[in-house]
């Protein structure tokens, strides 16, 4: 009897990883699998978190060092979409400047992904803005550390409502 269980589950786990691998890729199968850059970090430099409308929370973590990040991780509470489009986002920001991680945007994740299911495709943005939440957070320490330094705004604030991307831009005005 076990080993009709071990052969039925193995069966059964060998079904489940080809349907998902057929509906979602290659490379989101493998990162699926074995998700990079995963995980809290101490002290970071930037820190965001979104919880989008679908309920899947995204943190990302962000370290810098001669204003490039150093480091990048995420958590998530979230979907497997979640994960790999966290785990891909964070990859993304390794060795880009602020100015660079301005110009990340879901499209840029989905199309490292290989693509998701239409339904998917919103853990991309989610993401993202998650990223760009913790580039907010960084610069607002490095303002209060400099007098004058800029600081980022979210172009739409209503950015959960609809599927649009969510870039950051620069607001030299605000908080001269």
């Amino acid at each position: 009897m076990s080993k009709d269980f071990d052969n039925f589950v193995e069966g059964l786990q060998n079904q489940i990883f080809e349907e998902t691998r057929a509906a979602y890729g290659e490379v989101a199968f493998q990162r699926w699998l074995k998700p990079l850059y995963v995980g809290a970090m101490d002290n970071p430099d930037g820190h965001g978190r979104i919880t989008g409308s679908c309920g899947d929370t995204v943190q990302i973590f962000l370290k810098f060092k001669n204003e490039k990040v150093k480091e990048a991780s995420f958590q998530t509470d979230g979907c497997g979409s979640s994960t790999v489009c966290g785990s891909f986002a964070a990859e993304l920001a390794l060795g880009k400047s602020p100015d660079e991680i301005l110009d990340i945007t879901g499209e840029a994740v989905l199309k490292k992904v290989g693509g998701l299911p239409e339904e998917d495709k919103h853990c991309a943005f989610l993401s993202v803005e998650a990223l760009q939440e913790a580039l907010n957070d960084y610069m607002i320490k490095q303002k209060s550390k400099k007098k004058g330094k800029t600081v980022l705004m979210r172009k739409d604030p209503a950015w959960k409502s609809k599927e649009a991307d969510c870039v950051s831009e620069f607001n030299f005005d605000a908080y001269k």
